[in-house]
């Protein structure tokens, strides 16, 4: 089937998914597949911007590509950033139509760049993380995406793509790049167990995230060790930690358990020993079926390694035919390729 419009989207490969990563934007990506032409990357080039180790990108890389096509994702979708260096060279360009001030107002990069002087005080803060929003615009315009599933947090990175796309535009006085869109859907907000105050992150240690993939007794000890009610609030509505577990479970698709239990916690009669029980059971039976899948897939591996390797060829071809018209409308030399 063809589809009229084009979505993109890029995860990077920095160890587990967790599930704010899923019920946030991998399930979305499982859905958007009905109904859209979808190009879902492995950002390793982005990865790159912060302290790595070459062996750890290499195997999370591949990782992460099949923790995708366990999630749902098809492998056809799925391309590794890296092996499509069309991203880097149209990123090239682009930057000469973004500037500087623009890059240094990016919250992202005020945000890493204090992070990275607080972890030392002689701390290299990489070039890349200054020009990471222009390859993110490289990686959207390079597909003429229409639409791009993002957070409200990414919304000034998808402006800034718009922006160069109009300058770009303006400068070579004609209509290339299209504006792409923020495709905002009903997404729920998973919170740290631990700290329901903070998003659901690896970044704030093991105990703020639950592994997609993990180990069912470590997350059955995880959901017994959430933080509930610590006092009544002051609207007398539910607590942040309370909260976030109904949230859990309702992202589950447990309704019949998810009202039961709302109506217990409405008459005050709520046991959390009985709830966070019903609330790990159904997290474990999302990650034993995630677990299977990928347990399937890494028995097949070379099929599959072999399949995203034949997508990202595929997806490729899309980003050197842009590069093509983008190197005749710039006055750089037209490649060549061998037929």
């Amino acid at each position: 089937m063809k589809m009229s419009k084009t979505v993109l989207s890029l995860i990077q490969p920095t160890g587990d998914l967790h599930l704010g990563n899923y019920f946030g934007a991998i399930k979305n990506w499982v859905t958007l597949q009905d109904s859209y032409r979808c190009f879902f990357g492995v950002a390793d080039y982005h990865t790159m911007t912060m302290p790595y180790s070459p062996a750890s990108l290499k195997a999370n890389t591949w990782e992460m590509a099949f923790r995708l096509v366990a999630c749902g994702v098809k492998p056809e979708s799925i391309f590794i950033q890296s092996l499509i260096p069309e991203h880097t060279e149209l990123c090239w360009i682009l930057s000469s139509v973004c500037s500087y001030g623009e890059l240094t107002r990016m919250t992202q990069f005020k945000d890493k760049s204090i992070q990275t002087k607080d972890q030392s005080s002689d701390a290299f803060v990489s070039a890349g993380l200054l020009y990471y929003p222009v390859l993110q615009a490289a990686d959207i315009l390079i597909y003429h995406a229409d639409y791009v599933p993002i957070g409200k947090d990414q919304e000034q990175h998808l402006e800034l793509s718009r922006n160069i796309a109009a300058r770009f535009n303006s400068i070579f006085n004609l209509d290339y790049f299209q504006f792409p869109e923020s495709l905002h859907t009903e997404v729920p907000k998973v919170l740290s167990l631990a700290d329901p105050e903070k998003k659901m992150s690896k970044s704030l240690g093991e105990k703020h995230y639950i592994n997609l993939f993990g180990d069912a007794e470590k997350i059955r000890k995880q959901v017994r060790s959430a933080v509930t009610d610590s006092g009544p609030s002051v609207d007398g509505g539910m607590s942040p930690g309370v909260q976030n577990l109904f949230t859990l479970l309702k992202a589950l698709g447990k309704t019949e358990i998810y009202n039961f239990f709302e109506e217990e916690w409405r008459q005050g009669a709520i046991q959390y020993g009985a709830f966070k029980n019903v609330v790990a059971d159904a997290i474990i039976e999302l990650t034993d079926k995630s677990n299977k899948q990928l347990k399937a897939i890494k028995e097949d591996a070379p099929h599959y390694t072999n399949l995203i390797y034949e997508s990202s060829a595929s997806i490729r071809n899309i980003a050197r035919q842009t590069l093509q018209d983008i190197r005749e409308i710039t006055g750089l030399t037209t490649q060549k390729w061998p037929s």
